[in-house]
């Protein structure tokens, strides 16, 4: 299969495995987040799915961990739309020919790329709180599309497959958010 119409196949199934994480957290580090900025500035076609209850739970747990790190409502969306896209919110494990390279969890982390151990990066909180480290370290994430911030810290192959989870990821977090 050529590399366009796999790229285009996977892109349309919403396998993010093929893009998985390559860069690792980042080293940099950013001034205190701004919260002035609205929860979402959704753009582009939007995707949605049904969610079961592992899932709720891991958005949910999503939540816990930015609020826990401090971090704005929009820090969550953000983190859930990666989510979505990276794993459909279920904390995957090796998932064998279809794995890329070794990204495991919510956001296809990778042990190699020093986002934590296999351990660390399947619990949801630590996987949360990893992606938020590299998340504050973006400068103006605040003020950036949500494609452009979940590509900055993921470094994906397919870097703007995130905006389609935008409404569904502020939808779960203006639900979720203070309950």
């Amino acid at each position: 299969m050529n590399t366009m119409l796999r790229k285009s196949v996977l892109g349309v199934a919403g396998l993010a495995f093929a893009g998985g994480v390559f860069a690792g957290p980042i080293a940099a580090h950013a001034a205190a987040p701004v919260h002035a900025t609205p929860v979402a500035a959704v753009q582009g076609a939007q995707s949605k799915i049904d969610l079961n209850g592992e899932q709720t739970a891991n958005a949910k747990a999503i939540i816990a961990a930015t609020k826990k790190a401090g971090m704005p409502e929009r820090a969550a969306v953000i983190s859930i739309a990666t989510s979505l896209q990276e794993s459909k919110l279920e904390n995957l494990g090796h998932l064998g020919d279809q794995n890329d390279h070794d990204s495991l969890g919510l956001f296809q982390q990778r042990p190699s790329s020093g986002w934590g151990s296999p351990e660390q990066i399947t619990d949801p909180g630590y996987a949360t709180t990893a992606f938020l480290k590299g998340l504050k370290q973006v400068d103006g994430w605040q003020d950036m599309p949500l494609t452009k911030a979940a590509q900055t810290v993921q470094v994906s192959a397919y870097p703007d497959a995130y905006a389609q989870w935008e409404q569904q990821a502020a939808d779960l977090v203006a639900q979720n958010w203070n309950s």
